[in-house]
């Protein structure tokens, strides 16, 4: 939430929301350090605190760090803005390089390979991620996005009520290419290898006006192939010790793939003051991946195979639209109306061979799956201001996404699980309304308060008879304030208190199985329970910001949550197979300390060289009740995290050079009383140099994951009499980049 401009003479008359907001959120004895004279006019206008804020204000109007850095200091609610500075560093090739060296994200999974957002090292869906404000699709990954599609990148630490309160780690907002006309337009091109396996990619981003219609064209195409490389170890003990399975196997993966992405964007001014914008986003992908297997039981009955091939080809298309309609009203007053289409395909076939050690084929399975989404949500806000110190906000929203799933598995000819069928259709609907008020108490004090009411209704109709009809609705209220100390422009305190939730995903709810190839207390079969009900959680916030005179800052930030009806996943061995079936468990905590530092080395110390200096640290706490500790911590939640960066520019040389450090130690999670999941520590290391060249281009050399270190994850279940155990150790390479920027 943005700050307005200030009255120095505070309104008398509040409404009933915002004196309650002041009740909660004053503490005894910030009502002491006010000026004693706040509703004296006659002696109020001479101090006037509110006039170097504003004259910052005036200065800055460059697109950048201060740019951003100012947004963030201004927004009553804790609000991160990185902008192109941060996406263009380090030319990576996808979102998710770019967001594990933000403040408290963590990036789950392998080095060098992606995988799921963590905002505190919360795993498992408790990170909203947002495109253009709208809930991301599902089945969309970050990993597969493009940097160069993004405007920026707004990180959000606690819900507000015009956005879900899906959010119990947080809020990741990615806001597309908006208007490019404000820019020079900007052709990319850039290729790359990791372990002699060449990527390469284009992306163009132009913007003009022609009358009222300002257009932008951005788009990106991009191919590439990977290969990767895994052990696995698996043991079964008894209570004596004696071994009673141990295997090794291993796996050689190879992949190929080609992708396309366009984000156009067309704004219309009409001729009665309103404004229209109008954005589709669209993404297409194929890969073929071929691997092969291993298989060497040392120990136990024979082995079901000793060598596999498998092969397995898969699309991905997803298209979404979204148009924004903006009326000015009188008195200030606003309206604005949003409406989005969505259509998702996901098609992939694998065909997989094992062989005995004789070299006679023992099982031949193909999965085929195919996924089709559509999607049609809608919105609305009335803005307005009363008097000169509230602003008003109420709205809606609406969403409705139908799922249609075709799935068929074949053994040696014979179909799998027909009990279940081979097609599966889910809906779900979504219902929101919103009231939001920001209230500036003071030249120095921000407040906000919002409540939300948000209901999902999940249908699936299932040819087994077993239909899901699950329905939920959270009321979920939030308080933000912003205290500006007194005699500086530099320091502020911010506090929130919230309540958010998470809600349980379609693939949960649906009893269907999903089958394990070689199936195992350590890899059982997947499926979902009807029962689940959302995970609920209050939290709070407190933080004190310092910023600089160059845009810099020091930030320090402690939350607290606790969450109610965890979910958790809990193996079982059904029917002679190990399954694995998510449950509302029991309560959660957890808690941390947040701590950021963006500045100039000679800002602080004048004989030091004019490095810029990025550093952000977390530590991270959690504990879930009804499990015996220790490292009962919420599932996949590290310790800590840390990124360190910095960036030269060479005296009397168009020549920068960077680079960033990213550290996770490693991480063990007790799951319940009889699992225990475990990976090791990542350490990452990001270089490169700029060279910007006489005709306005630059040449960019970068490299990632140059320490090229294993990584490791285990699994340990205690099954009764017998203690089954898996570890699995990953490859890594490094990867080089050189790309040529071109603004014209």
């Amino acid at each position: 939430m943005s700050k307005k401009p200030m009255p120095s003479i505070p309104t008398r008359h509040h409404s009933l929301l915002c004196l309650s907001l002041c009740w909660l959120l004053t503490p005894t004895g910030w009502a002491d350090a006010l000026p004693e004279t706040a509703g004296d006019t006659r002696q109020e206008a001479p101090p006037q605190p509110a006039a170097p804020a504003a004259k910052l204000e005036a200065v800055t109007v460059n697109a950048g760090r201060t740019s951003n850095t100012e947004e963030r200091r201004q927004s009553t609610a804790s609000r991160l803005v990185f902008g192109r500075d941060e996406l263009d560093r380090y030319g990576d090739s996808n979102l998710a390089d770019v967001l594990k060296r933000l403040p408290g994200v963590t990036l789950g999974g392998r080095p060098n390979r992606g995988g799921e957002i963590h905002m505190r090292g919360l795993g498992n869906g408790y990170t909203q991620i947002l495109l253009n404000g709208e809930p991301a699709p599902r089945g969309f990954s970050l990993g597969s996005l493009a940097p160069e599609q993004v405007e920026r990148i707004e990180i959000m630490r606690a819900p507000v009520a015009e956005h879900s309160a899906q959010a119990i780690a947080g809020t990741i907002n990615i806001i597309l290419t908006e208007d490019q006309r404000k820019r020079p337009s900007q052709l990319k091109a850039s290729i790359s290898q990791e372990g002699g396996r060449a990527q390469t990619s284009l992306s163009l981003q132009h913007g003009d006006r022609s009358g009222n219609l300002s257009y932008t064209l951005a788009g990106s195409v991009r191919t590439g192939s990977q290969a990767d490389d895994s052990r696995i170890a698996r043991r079964s003990v008894d209570t004596q010790g004696l071994l009673h399975l141990q295997e090794q196997q291993q796996e050689r993966s190879s992949q190929r793939s080609s992708g396309l992405q366009l984000s156009p964007r067309f704004a219309w001014r009409l001729d009665n003051g309103d404004s229209l914008n109008i954005q589709p986003f669209l993404i297409y992908s194929q890969s073929r991946t071929t691997g092969d297997v291993t298989l060497d039981r040392q120990i136990g009955q024979p082995a079901p195979y000793a060598q596999a091939h498998w092969r397995s080809e898969g699309t991905f298309s997803m298209l979404r639209t979204q148009a924004n309609w903006q009326r000015r009203l009188e008195e200030g007053a606003r309206l604005n109306g949003r409406i989005s289409l969505g259509l998702h395909r996901q098609r992939g076939d694998t065909d997989r061979l094992e062989w005995d050690p004789s070299g006679q084929v023992v099982r031949r399975r193909q999965d085929d799956n195919s996924i089709r989404d559509s999607s049609l949500a809608g919105g609305g806000k009335y803005t307005r201001p009363l008097g000169e110190q509230h602003t008003l906000a109420l709205g809606w929203e609406s969403e409705f996404n139908r799922r249609n799933e075709d799935r068929s598995t074949l053994e040696n000819g014979v179909p799998q699980l027909l009990e279940f069928g081979d097609e599966l259709a889910a809906q779900t609907q979504r219902l929101a309304v919103f009231l939001q008020d920001e209230w500036e108490v003071h030249p120095r004090w921000s407040a906000y308060a919002g409540l939300r009411w948000e209901g999902l209704n999940t249908r699936s109709d299932h040819p087994s008879g077993t239909a899901v009809d699950h329905r939920s609705n959270v009321w979920s209220p939030s308080l933000h304030t912003v205290w500006r100390l007194p005699d500086t422009d530099k320091d502020q305190i911010r506090a929130s208190l919230s309540r958010s939730y998470k809600a349980p995903r379609t693939a949960d709810l649906i009893a269907r199985p999903s089958r394990s190839n070689l199936n195992g207390a350590t890899s059982p079969d997947r499926i979902g329970n009807p029962s689940l009900k959302p995970e609920l959680a209050w939290g709070l916030e407190l933080a004190y910001e310092h910023y600089l005179e160059q845009g810099g800052l020091i930030s320090t930030n402690l939350f607290h949550r606790r969450i109610d009806n965890l979910i958790r996943r809990q193996t079982s061995l059904v029917a002679d197979r190990w399954q694995s079936q998510p449950v509302n468990l029991a309560h959660a905590r957890v808690w941390g300390l947040e701590f950021e530092a963006k500045a100039k080395l000679n800002e602080w110390w004048q004989a030091a060289p004019p490095v810029d200096l990025r550093l952000n640290y977390s530590r991270f706490w959690s504990a879930v009740e009804g499990i015996t500790g220790p490292d009962n911590r919420l599932d996949e939640q590290p310790s800590q995290t840390a990124n360190l960066g910095l960036d030269y520019r060479l005296p009397g040389l168009p020549l920068t050079l960077g680079g960033n450090f990213n550290w996770t130690p490693a991480t063990s999670v007790q799951l319940s009383d009889t699992q225990q999941k475990r990976s090791a520590s990542k350490r990452l290391l990001d270089l490169y140099a700029l060279w910007k060249l006489k005709d306005g281009s630059q040449l960019r050399l970068a490299g990632g994951n140059l320490l090229q270190e294993e990584w490791d994850s285990s699994s340990r279940v205690d099954s009764g009499p017998l203690q089954q155990s898996e570890l699995t150790r990953t490859s890594s390479a490094a990867s080089w980049t050189v790309s040529w920027e071109m603004k014209f």
